[in-house]
């Protein structure tokens, strides 16, 4: 496990999620309107939740973990970002949803948190290329969760992220090693109103993040045979044409709903995948 590198995304977080957050408006007045920033495949996947102690790992700053406590779930959001947590922790108080947040690197809560504690774990969306080590978080999901509980889970296709920003095949999709990058970008910025909370906001611009960060590849087969080997069945797993609210590539295009897709001419391939477990 690289904890050094967990810290040094830290520091790469803390200043993006400044940024994510300025383009999004006024957030405690979209949820005291009724807003919800889950998509139509969150919510599928999450299914009942009223009355769940639930867990949302990578919580970032906490809005699909309010819009989970305002389906009538007890849940705790845990990120690693110190700017995550106060900003929701100070969002919750302002929207008047209760919810808990907790700062901490995942694998150390997983370790310290109470066996066999939720009914549910959640955790979306460019979550798995932040973790060092696969083994440990599946099993630290299995240790956490109640018998009969589900983890669901949705994330970016691995396949997807083989491409650079103008499509082409860049990456090794069976690499091993940690991948130095720039540091976390303004993906808000980049994703227009596909990311942002209410109306886009323009905020800060020409975003640099003064701190890098490094990233970690992990194949399908390797999160299935992880979560297999902690215990987990897995009860679905779904792939989707498309990436909801990202734009992570050059002329991606809203075929509604948020749901961006490549430009037109260009085959169909994975951008989402998602699965239920349960222990």
């Amino acid at each position: 496990m690289r904890k050094d590198l967990h810290e040094a995304n830290r520091l790469s977080w803390n200043a993006a999620t400044r940024a994510h957050n300025s383009h999004k408006g006024d957030q405690a007045q979209f949820f005291r309107n009724g807003g919800s920033t889950l998509f139509p495949e969150e919510l599928a996947l999450l299914g009942e939740v009223h009355g769940l102690k639930a867990l949302h790992l990578q919580c970032n700053a906490g809005q699909d973990t309010l819009s989970i406590a305002r389906l009538g779930a007890d849940i705790t959001g845990v990120d690693i970002s110190d700017v995550a947590i106060d900003f929701a922790t100070q969002l919750a108080a302002d929207a008047g949803i209760p919810a808990r947040f907790e700062r901490a690197d995942v694998f150390d809560y997983l370790t310290h948190a109470a066996e066999s504690s939720v009914d549910l774990v959640f955790s979306s969306y460019g979550t798995l290329c932040w973790l060092s080590d696969l083994n440990a978080w599946a099993q630290g999901i299995a240790r956490v969760l109640k018998p009969g509980g589900r983890f669901v889970f949705i994330e970016f296709h691995p396949y997807a992220m083989v491409f650079d920003q103008d499509w082409t095949m860049c990456y090794d999709y069976f690499n091993t090693a940690p991948l130095a990058e720039s540091g976390v970008s303004d993906y808000v910025a980049e994703s227009g109103d596909g990311l942002a909370v209410g109306e886009y906001q323009a905020g800060e611009q020409d975003f640099v993040n003064p701190h890098s960060s490094h990233e970690f590849t992990w194949g399908m087969g390797q999160v299935i045979t992880a979560l297999s080997q902690a215990g987990l069945c897995v009860a679905r797993l779904d792939e989707y044409p498309y990436a909801n609210g990202w734009k992570g590539f050059d002329g991606m295009q809203d075929s509604g709903g948020r749901r961006m897709v490549p430009p037109t001419g260009m085959p169909r391939i994975p951008l989402m995948y998602s699965i239920v477990a349960q222990r």
